[in-house]
């Protein structure tokens, strides 16, 4: 089999054309990933045993199986109860809620990362646990994990080829599509590949950027004057 180019360059652009499905997927799964994964870094730490003990148990479960068995039990076997969610929604919430057991231990280790003073600091000025938690802790523990949050999105754009198995068009079902009418897989599957490396490669110098500004972010000085700020505050209180 040799390369033929011409071949290529007929089917580029309708590979090309399901770029745009695979970023609207690719974010829309990302936005349920950040938020359900604050929602579950807030019940993991609940001081109620019980929710903690199930949330716990929730995100070793989803994290210890393939997300391609979460898509057809989601895509196939919740209509079997009643709830049936078309194929495209079946994959952003199957992507959003496994990646959302991730970023929710990238929540925990920002969290985790707060010197012990800051919360003493808020308790000190009266702050409800609201306010503990977005005036204070988040603003602080969520910059310095910006780097790892973009590493998940890179990963997660990269699981969308999944998507093929319940009939989402994506890069990969096209590029099958293609072959299994010409017969020709090497020119498909390969424009694939340099998809998702012209995609990835970009977005990857762009973390690494991020990842350089977030830790001059937090610098030692900084630090210090946000502690001084609370210092200030206490004592007019």
């Amino acid at each position: 089999m040799t390369w033929d180019w011409k071949f290529a360059i007929d089917i580029f652009p309708d590979i090309f054309g399901a770029i745009w499905l695979v970023i609207a997927i690719t974010f829309g799964a990302f936005f349920v990933a950040l938020i359900l994964g604050l929602v579950l870094m807030f019940a993991r730490r609940s001081s109620f045993k019980p929710l903690s003990w199930l949330i716990t148990a929730f995100i070793e479960f989803v994290r210890s199986t393939p997300p391609l068995v979460q898509l057809f039990f989601v895509y196939f076997a919740l209509p079997a109860i009643g709830i049936s969610i078309n194929k495209y929604a079946a994959g952003i919430l199957t992507l959003g809620i496994h990646y959302s057991t991730y970023i929710s231990e990238v929540y925990r280790s920002g969290i985790e990362a707060i010197p012990k003073g800051q919360w003493e600091a808020a308790k000190a000025m009266n702050f409800s646990k609201r306010q503990t938690w977005f005036r204070v802790i988040l603003p602080q523990a969520i910059p310095p994990v910006i780097p790892m949050l973009g590493n998940y999105l890179l990963v997660l754009f990269k699981e969308t080829p999944i998507l093929m198995a319940i009939g989402v068009g994506e890069f990969l079902q096209k590029a099958q599509l293609i072959g299994s009418e010409s017969f020709k897989y090497l020119e498909p599957i390969t424009i694939v590949g340099l998809l998702f490396l012209l995609l990835s490669y970009p977005s990857a110098l762009l973390i690494n950027k991020l990842e350089k500004r977030a830790k001059l972010a937090f610098t030692p000085k900084k630090k210090q004057r946000v502690n001084k700020k609370l210092r200030v505050r206490s004592e007019i209180q």
